[in-house]
Order: C-alpha cells, then sequence, then structure tokens
C-alpha cells in the first residue's frame, strides 16, 4: 500500500513541478461558452472581478489533461472568509466539476486539487464570501482529459477502492492554534463514462465520487459535491488552523452507492 500511494506522491509532486515552471500567464479568455453556462452555474447572481482577493494557479499548457493542478489562494485575508466555491471548467461536458463549502479553519483558503480537461478550456473558480460572489480563473490547453484511459484496467482499478492516505507537510504533532498544511489522497478511478475499457473498447460505465467530507476532530474542514470532472484517485492539498484533534476523519459516498469512512491520524504510527 505505501508504494501504491508513493506513486500518487510522485505524480502530483511531478504535475506541481510542471505547473511551477511555466512562465506564460494565463488569464481567462473571452468566449461565448460561459455566457451560455452563467445561469445554469450562478443564476442570476452578481458576480465580481476575485483577482484581488484570491489567486487561481494551473498550467498555460497541461502535462497530462487527466491531472491538471488547480491551486486557489486567498491574497486578501483582510476581506473576510471564502465560504465555498464553484469550480467550473467551461468546455468540459459536465462543466461544474465541483462544489465546495468550506469550515472556518480553512480560512484564509489555500485549497488544491487536480482536474480533467477535455479540451482547451477555461478553468474558473466562484468564490462565495459575506461581501459576495468573486470570480478569478486562469486558461489552460490540455485535451482528452475526460476521455484519457485509466491508468489501471477496471479490475485492478476497484481492488483497494476507498483505501486513503494522509501526508502532513509542517510536523506532525497536533498544535492547537497552529496554521499547518495536509494532503489527502483517496483510492477511486473516478470514471467519467466517457472512456473505454483497453481491452473490449466498451465504455466504462460513470462511477466517481459525489460527496466528500474531510473533518478534523468534530469540525468540519472541507465538504465537496463532485462531478466527473475530478481526477482518478483524488488529491486535496490544503492549509487549515489545527484546532488539537488528534485525526482527520474523511466521509465519502460514490455514484454506485458506496460509503467510505476513514480516520486518519495526523501523527503517523510508530
Amino acid at each position: 500500500m505505501k508504494l501504491m500511494f508513493a506513486g500518487f506522491s510522485v505524480m502530483l509532486a511531478a504535475s506541481l513541478a510542471s505547473a511551477q515552471q511555466e512562465t506564460p500567464d494565463n488569464p481567462l479568455v473571452e468566449g461565448p461558452t460561459w455566457n451560455e453556462l452563467k445561469d445554469d452555474i450562478v443564476g442570476k447572481t452578481a458576480i465580481l472581478d476575485g483577482a484581488a482577493l484570491f489567486s487561481v494557479t494551473a498550467p498555460y499548457r497541461a502535462n497530462d489533461a487527466a491531472t491538471v493542478p488547480v491551486t486557489i489562494e486567498q491574497t486578501e485575508p483582510a476581506a473576510g472568509p471564502i465560504d465555498s466555491i464553484k469550480l467550473v471548467i467551461d468546455e468540459n461536458p459536465a462543466p461544474l466539476a465541483a462544489e465546495i463549502r468550506f469550515g472556518r479553519a480553512m480560512a484564509p483558503l489555500k485549497f488544491e486539487t487536480r482536474v480533467r480537461v477535455n479540451q482547451y478550456s477555461n478553468i474558473r473558480v466562484i468564490a462565495e464570501t459575506p461581501q459576495g460572489s468573486f470570480m478569478n480563473g486562469r486558461f489552460v490547453k490540455a485535451s482528452g482529459g475526460c476521455s484519457a484511459p485509466a491508468t489501471k484496467d477496471p479490475v485492478a482499478a476497484l481492488n483497494g477502492m476507498g483505501e486513503m492516505r494522509v501526508k502532513l507537510f509542517d510536523g506532525e504533532t497536533p498544535t492547537s492554534n497552529a496554521r499547518r498544511e495536509a494532503q489527502i489522497m483517496i483510492r477511486h478511478p473516478n470514471y467519467s463514462g466517457l472512456q473505454r475499457d483497453q481491452i473490449t473498447q466498451l465504455f466504462i460505465s460513470a462511477h466517481f465520487i459525489t460527496q466528500l467530507e474531510v473533518k478534523q476532530g468534530d469540525d468540519l474542514l472541507f465538504a465537496l459535491d463532485g462531478g466527473i470532472s475530478v481526477s482518478e484517485n483524488p488529491v486535496f492539498r490544503f492549509s487549515y488552523t489545527d484546532n488539537g484533534a488528534t485525526d482527520f476523519t474523511v466521509h465519502a459516498v460514490d455514484t454506485e452507492g458506496n460509503v467510505f469512512d476513514r480516520v486518519l491520524p495526523k501523527t503517523p504510527p510508530v
């Protein structure tokens, strides 16, 4: 199991390194798709420019369209907390990749995950705050992410499904009120419904995590409603204020009705 998750960490590190090495600025670009989507995503809500409130980092040209790293970081903490976000990939078959609600310990927000990008597209984040709704994003050159073959055959992919691992970046001892950073990795194929079995060439039915809730003790860190655009074997890296609890608790539900409940100690076993 350690080797399996070690592979996840190497893949994520490579994706992040690629993103950091990209030099071109890649702001959102004008296009007709968002105008068609906007009412379905946000209704008639007024959307303000979020550039002064938070940044969105994503590679200009993705190394792997099936695992594109996206980081949202609040750059103006004085503006108050970001209560929730909508993560939207304009040109994907299901543009609303995820809706994520954040607990108080996540402020100021720094949150990262990986998504599939099906064709050159804006990746936009709509953030809800006490002051209103704000939007920022990046344009990403990637294609084929939603139909890219899974890394394992269907039988192998289901083995170990629901296994989880936590990685801590700022020490290994829970300390109340300290600002810390963690990463949670979940084993799940997150099939999009657009991928083919490499042997039979038949489409693999959509099978993905729809709900995810992460807490420290009894306090919510974040709750996610996800779709097909969240990558295989989801990874979430985030900063949080430690409340002194000894464990993270994770609750996940997928489209097949499978429920995965795990307790992940903040201090690894000796």
